[in-house]
């Protein structure tokens, strides 16, 4: 059976104890960070592998202007003043803890993400997605 995109909201908001706005804004702030930091096809097969996911990085993109309106805070700035490569994986944790999770929680949410990554799109896959982006498995449990 093909894991797609709502599956992983709720396996994160099951495992966060989170309701489901909160666990797509979640996944979906993910895929976005995905989508702006590892560039090309390995993040095509990895969208191509779970239906729903590009849709769920689209709608929570982390370069887009805030939605809720909000300042976005020291991290926001600073992600914008590095540039789209470094500040994808900065906004996006800015995003989540505005959301109000913990760096315990994204830490899980992040680790529960690749967990589902990987049973839908095979583990080197997600390796050479996770390898391609600095940081991430400092701040997403990767």
């Amino acid at each position: 059976m093909a894991i797609i995109a709502q599956d992983i909201v709720n396996q994160v908001a099951t495992r966060l104890g989170v309701d489901q706005p909160t666990a797509e804004t979640t996944v979906g702030t993910i895929l976005s960070v995905i989508d702006h930091e590892a560039e090309g096809t390995k993040v095509d097969a990895l969208f191509d592998k779970v239906p729903g996911s590009r849709d769920l990085a689209q709608r929570h993109d982390v370069m887009a202007a805030d939605p809720n309106g909000g300042g976005g805070g020291l991290m926001n700035m600073l992600g914008s003043a590095l540039g789209e490569k470094a500040g994808a994986l900065l906004k996006g944790v800015s995003r989540l803890k505005e959301a109000g999770l913990t760096v315990e929680q994204i830490e899980q949410a992040g680790e529960q993400f690749f967990q589902q990554a990987k049973a839908a799109a095979g583990p080197d896959l997600v390796k050479e997605i996770t390898d391609a982006v600095p940081g991430m498995a400092s701040h997403l449990g990767a």
